[in-house]
């Protein structure tokens, strides 16, 4: 049996060095079912190798781009002052915090 390109079908063995590197560990019948699946895989994956794709332009996306978010225009905002003033504390026109990292950092 070959696979679609003439190259032989993937076996166990294959199937279990692959886990091996990926660090599974499968029993017996895992080994036997994922061994069908790849090599089902690796076939579809043959057929669409051999479709003849001369003159058609690569397809970034499907859909249409457009700017669906809205301008970035700046709004009113409130004034420093107003800020400062509502706050906990403030120093040298900054908020000020307590210190988290000791020694007055």
């Amino acid at each position: 049996m070959t696979t679609n390109d003439g190259s032989p079908p993937i076996s166990a063995d294959d199937v279990a060095k692959v886990a091996a590197l990926a660090r599974l560990e499968l029993t017996r019948a895992e080994l036997e079912t994922f061994t069908g699946q790849l090599a089902d895989i690796l076939d579809h994956a043959a057929d669409l190798s051999m479709i003849d794709l001369d003159g058609i332009e690569p397809l970034g996306t499907p859909l249409a781009l457009e700017n669906v978010l809205r301008a970035d225009v700046p709004g009113k905002t409130l004034d420093r002052g107003e800020v400062l003033a509502s706050a906990p504390a403030a120093e040298a026109g900054k908020f000020k915090v307590t210190s988290i990292l000791g020694d007055g950092v």
